[in-house]
């Protein structure tokens, strides 16, 4: 995470009810910790958080968002395969779409519509997922999003790199985050953002992108942005970092409304 954590914790009182505890099979064979927040009375939308890598609904800083969240939606909660206590090894955003469909499954049978939010590789599911099944999500938010595989062009970007593509690099995650790792190699196949993004159209998408962010440079969502078209709108935020930690409760109020906003307007 980035070390711009916005406007930092909330004071205790402001964060979320313990969520429901549930278990999320995937399509693939996964097992995946996750947490249902019932909404405010009367609210029809439920949004999906799916965290960054090395993330977790259980951190900090996610915990903070979900609670923004959860003032004026039901917020599904979910930690990836190789994160926490969910089953199996992460794949750094190959596989991970089936763990956020899984979520997404579980809310549509309890609510009439159903929105996502993502940060960094958890934005790159939530875009690949629209696109694979467009008119899924009533709104889709995507915050600190790679445009393409195995990015090299920032520093930050060539240790994750360098960390994840070796024995001693993995374990060293492993000791510091608890993220598990999958050893096996990339598979170059794997659909890009950027090349998934033009069919996540007719689903609004929203592209979200802090100025400070030292993983992706500016020029990754405007490049997203170019290739989404209309359907995709694009904030800049000049005192924003990288995904949950740079986001702060501020913005991700001003999100929620764009979703709650959008999925709205959806017929």
């Amino acid at each position: 995470g980035d070390p711009l954590a916005g406007d930092g914790p909330p004071p205790p009182h402001d964060r979320p009810e313990d969520p429901m505890d549930v278990t999320l099979p995937t399509r693939d064979g996964e097992r995946l910790d996750a947490g249902h927040l019932r909404g405010p009375a009367g609210t029809d939308l439920c949004v999906v958080m799916a965290h960054s890598f090395a993330g977790s609904r259980h951190k900090d800083a996610y915990r903070r968002l979900a609670a923004e969240l959860h003032r004026t939606a039901a917020v599904v909660t979910f930690d990836f395969r190789g994160h926490g206590r969910s089953s199996g090894l992460s794949t750094g955003g190959e596989r991970e779409v089936h763990d956020l469909a899984a979520a997404v499954e579980f809310a549509r049978a309890r609510y009439p519509g159903v929105a996502a939010v993502g940060f960094s590789m958890g934005a790159a599911c939530v875009v690949r997922l629209a696109a694979a099944e467009p008119g899924l999500l009533r709104a889709a938010a995507a915050v600190s999003t790679p445009a393409r595989w195995q990015y090299r062009g920032t520093p930050r970007m060539r240790l994750v790199q360098g960390l994840t593509s070796t024995g001693p690099g993995r374990a060293a995650l492993r000791l510091a985050t608890g993220t598990r790792l999958s050893p096996r190699p990339w598979n170059p196949a794997t659909e890009s953002p950027l090349d998934a993004v033009p069919r996540a159209a007719p689903t609004p998408l929203l592209l979200v992108h802090g100025a400070r962010d030292p993983y992706y440079p500016l020029a990754t969502a405007r490049a997203l942005k170019e290739a989404a078209g209309p359907s995709a709108d694009l904030w800049v935020e000049a005192a924003a970092g990288h995904a949950e930690a740079g986001t702060s409760t501020a913005l991700m109020r001003r999100i929620a409304g764009w979703l709650t906003d959008s999925a709205a307007r959806r017929p």
